[in-house]
């Protein structure tokens, strides 16, 4: 995967933007552009998208201020079919635009070429269970929410505390398939959204498939399909969101599975102030 990532920056640097064929570049590279696409976000810390956005923008950066004359051959050869649309990109970059940048020469704000490298190092203790699970649905209250990758998503907290604690027993009894209890899911998020996208928070239990779905609640039906179960204990959120972080780095690229497209799932097992024992349930297949 590493290979495959770095391939890929590669392809960002020699390609022109319409070009750019991350689905058939991952089929050659036998995945998928969805587990391309989360992996790079996640090791990168940004999504592939902004990333060719940021080194678009730096190389066009460069010939401004290499004294390139005409505004429009630059934004035409950086992908974008007007001067407007280009200067509104660069600026959202550079802070600057793009006639200041050729008058004044910046100051510019260079994204320079990634390249991934693996560090073994096994600071995070990675304990997995693959289940190959049958079809099932997941019911109970949804709502819109933005990505936020660090801290707590206070647009969550806020969700969860408008349920009434008779709701919550009344989810409770309705959960008869595996994940059992109370289950925090999160879907509908793009493989490389940027922080502030929107996503599907589901707050609710899983039910079997045959069951019946109270007519008052959201229902996520999902397929039968694998699972990797990843146990985490410790201060939350951040132990939970460096587990994410750790499956990236550490288990997918040492193990013969991908992500594939579904949500994820959060199950906790005990929840005292601050400190969360759960388990992390995310949806893959073999690689």
């Amino acid at each position: 995967m590493i290979g495959t990532l770095n391939a890929l920056v590669d392809l960002v640097e020699s390609t022109d933007v319409d070009d750019l064929d991350v689905a058939g570049f991952a089929r050659v590279r036998g995945t998928t552009g969805y587990h391309l696409r989360r992996m790079f976000s996640t090791l990168a810390g940004m999504p592939l998208s902004e990333y060719v956005r940021r080194r678009r923008m730096t190389r066009a950066g460069a010939e401004l201020v290499a004294g390139a004359s005409d505004l429009l051959d630059v934004a035409v050869r950086h992908g974008y079919g007007s001067v407007e649309a280009f200067g509104r990109a660069f600026r959202a970059v550079h802070g600057i635009g793009p006639a200041d940048a050729r008058r004044d020469g910046g100051p510019l704000r260079t994204q320079p070429t990634l390249r991934f490298r693996l560090s073994v190092e096994g600071r995070t203790p990675m304990h997995v269970t693959i289940t190959h699970h049958p079809a099932i649905v997941l019911v109970g209250h949804a709502v819109d929410v933005p990505l936020i990758h660090r801290g707590v998503n206070p647009s969550i907290q806020e969700h969860i505390a408008a349920i009434a604690p008779e709701e919550h027993a009344r989810l409770k009894a309705l959960s008869d398939a595996e994940p059992t209890g109370i289950l925090a899911v999160t879907a509908d998020v793009e493989p490389d959204a940027p922080e502030g996208s929107p996503l599907t928070y589901l707050h609710g239990v899983a039910r079997k498939k045959s069951s019946p779905v109270p007519a008052d609640l959201d229902a996520m039906p999902l397929p039968a399909g694998s699972w990797a179960v990843f146990a985490a204990d410790g201060p939350f959120p951040e132990t939970l969101q460096n587990l994410w972080a750790a499956t990236a780095t550490e288990w997918f690229p040492s193990n013969p599975w991908r992500l594939r497209p579904g949500p994820s799932i959060v199950r906790y097992l005990e929840f005292t102030g601050a400190h969360a024992s759960c388990e992390l349930w995310l949806p893959i297949e073999e690689a």
